[in-house]
């Protein structure tokens, strides 16, 4: 089993590459990165050569968090939505109800792929996403009063924005009452 608990608190930050800001990492692969940003103000997004992206606000004011317009088409990004976008196209962000902190997932197109997900753990049911065998899982809260589930019934706190991490086959259980994002990371062979 390859599980590891990811804290909010001890996330790296780093600057944008286009310098109009910082992001902290979550989590990397070779063909891979999530992370989460802030976007303060209106303004172009750096460009990714072959790489893929799927962003979704995970903290935003109003209906409409943001819009983007990736290469002249306007895209209006509500909370909790995850939208896919090509990260080498032109992208202008105009921010309607001010500031947004977003989950970022960025992939090498043709050696890895995302999926993006927004879930509802209940007290009654929880969270038990499977792992494939070519995938990493990772969940992260985006609100409070979630747990990761241990079979010895330890269950482990999980604040808002900490991740949970599995590589390879396998469950991972939360508990609670709650969202959390799930991010399906799948490597090409």
């Amino acid at each position: 089993m390859d599980e590891q608990v990811l804290r909010r608190s001890e996330y790296r930050s780093v600057p944008w590459k286009n310098g109009g800001g910082t992001t902290r990492e979550v989590a990397e692969g070779a063909a891979w990165r999530v992370s989460v940003a802030d976007v303060a103000g209106d303004g172009p997004f750096s460009l990714f050569p072959d790489t893929d992206r799927v962003i979704t606000p995970v903290e935003a004011d109003g209906t409409h968090a943001m819009t983007l317009t990736v290469q002249g088409t306007p895209h209006h990004v509500t909370p909790l939505t995850p939208f896919a976008f090509p990260g080498d196209a032109p992208t202008d962000c105009h921010l309607p109800a001010g500031a947004v902190r977003n989950l970022n997932v960025m992939t090498r197109r043709g050696r890895a792929t995302a999926r993006v997900r927004i879930v509802d753990v209940t007290a009654a049911g929880g969270a038990e996403p499977v792992c494939g065998t070519d995938e990493t899982l990772l969940l992260m809260p985006v609100t409070e009063g979630l747990t990761l589930a241990a079979p010895d019934s330890r269950d482990t706190p999980l604040a808002r924005l900490d991740c949970v991490r599995r590589t390879g086959p396998g469950t991972l259980r939360l508990r609670g009452e709650g969202t959390a994002a799930e991010i399906r990371i799948t490597t090409a062979r």
